[in-house]
């Protein structure tokens, strides 16, 4: 069931998911290239499952970061014409980052990285003091209690708060209202400032001395190094610019494209219609053009809107699994995560047993945030008020956003 696509104006629109009676259809018209369906989400029907394992991913995800960090500082030390490789090395970095934190620190959280408690608990206490973000013993509580549990998408939902306290949004606004407050937010030095701070002191209130110690011991090294070799341009450039601001626009987008808010009336409801309701998979790329005149132009407007717009959205923001968010909420310790697109087409083609029918966005990361914006903009503004959050036990600032 497909819910919004990307629309061009004028004459010559491709057609819309409407076109197409299923999501395989949309696929099945665009080319059979399985690397285009880590970028798109939806696999071609037939696809076989991509060999991918947890420990595949904890490897090209910690390699991103260190490649890119890598390319980032020679970068800085060459200088000159070089500086350009400064953009692909903060992109690379940033994925490598968004990776860990969105993916393998989400999986260890819910102990189904490795399947093994205190493995999964270690690496999820690395991850959290290396890129800075909340402690992962609160971290784990608070997401499996509030945000998987029956409080999902209420009050007490950390996602919800940091709707209506973070950015600001409320039931109030209108959709182009929301898009421009969290475009002032992203741009905001204060807002960034602050976002960070928030990290910093939610990590550092909640961890334990012995992650104190380590976190602070590992963060001395390259301060260390950047003061003996007078370096802090390489310091600030590759490692604390992707680390803080590019890191939080990349988590504030994510942030607005993870759940939708229930219809008026229906917060309170336990159902798995009403849970699978609030969650959808986001499709890459453009629904495809059909044959006919004009139709090679049409591909080549298709191919660079792939690759110039749905590419970095993908790559920078919707990383890993995150495209197929709506599977994990249905399967949380699904062993098989790793294989996170062939497994919820997997769990369609059974029949997804005891759960309604999956829902889609197409068209990528703007479609998406508009399928959000208006669920919040229908939703019940006496309930979704901030004001009302007095009333629960409301945690620190920001800190949600690392859900």
């Amino acid at each position: 069931m497909t819910t919004e696509t990307t629309m061009a104006r004028g004459t010559g629109a491709p057609p819309t998911p409407a076109a197409y009676s299923r999501d395989d259809e949309i696929r099945a018209a665009m080319p059979r290239f399985r690397p285009l369906t880590l970028l798109i989400g939806k696999p071609y029907p037939g696809e076989r499952p991509m060999p991918f394992t947890p420990t595949t991913h904890l490897v090209t995800s910690s390699a991103s970061l260190v490649l890119g960090t890598a390319l980032s500082a020679g970068a800085v030390l060459a200088a000159g014409w070089w500086l350009v490789l400064l953009v692909p090395g903060w992109a690379v970095t940033l994925h490598g980052a968004r990776n860990l934190r969105m993916m393998i620190y989400h999986q260890c959280a819910h102990r189904n990285m490795w399947r093994r408690a205190r493995a999964d608990a270690v690496l999820g206490r690395l991850i959290a003091g290396l890129l800075l973000v909340q402690s992962f013993e609160r971290y784990k509580t608070e997401h499996v209690a509030e945000h998987h549990a029956r409080h999902h998408m209420t009050l007490r939902d950390p996602t919800v708060q940091a709707f209506l306290i973070g950015l600001g949004l409320d039931p109030g606004m209108t959709r182009r209202r929301m898009w421009r407050t969290v475009i002032a937010k992203l741009v905001s030095p204060r807002y960034h400032a602050r976002f960070f701070w928030a990290r910093l002191r939610s990590y550092w209130q909640q961890a334990s001395r012995r992650e104190r110690v380590a976190t602070v011991a590992g963060h001395a090294v390259p301060f260390a190094l950047a003061a003996w070799l007078n370096a802090w341009p390489v310091l600030l450039l590759a490692w604390l610019l992707p680390l803080t601001v590019f890191f939080q626009v990349s988590n504030t987008l994510r942030l607005c494209v993870k759940h939708t808010f229930p219809p008026r009336g229906e917060q309170e409801q336990r159902s798995k219609e009403h849970f699978a309701g609030l969650t959808n998979s986001i499709f890459f790329g453009d629904v495809p053009p059909r044959p006919g005149p004009g139709s090679r132009r049409a591909w080549a407007r298709w191919w660079l809107r792939l690759v110039t717009v749905h590419f970095p959205c993908r790559y920078l923001v919707l990383t890993g699994d995150t495209i197929c968010h709506d599977y994990h909420h249905r399967r949380p310790m699904d062993p098989g995560w790793a294989r996170y697109i062939h497994a919820r087409q997997a769990d369609i083609d059974a029949g997804h047993a005891g759960w309604p029918p999956y829902k889609s966005v197409w068209g990528g990361l703007v479609p998406a945030i508009n399928t959000v914006f208006d669920s919040l903009a229908a939703a019940d503004p006496g309930y979704y008020d901030p004001a009302r959050l007095a009333q629960v036990n409301q945690r620190e600032l920001f800190t949600a956003f690392d859900d």
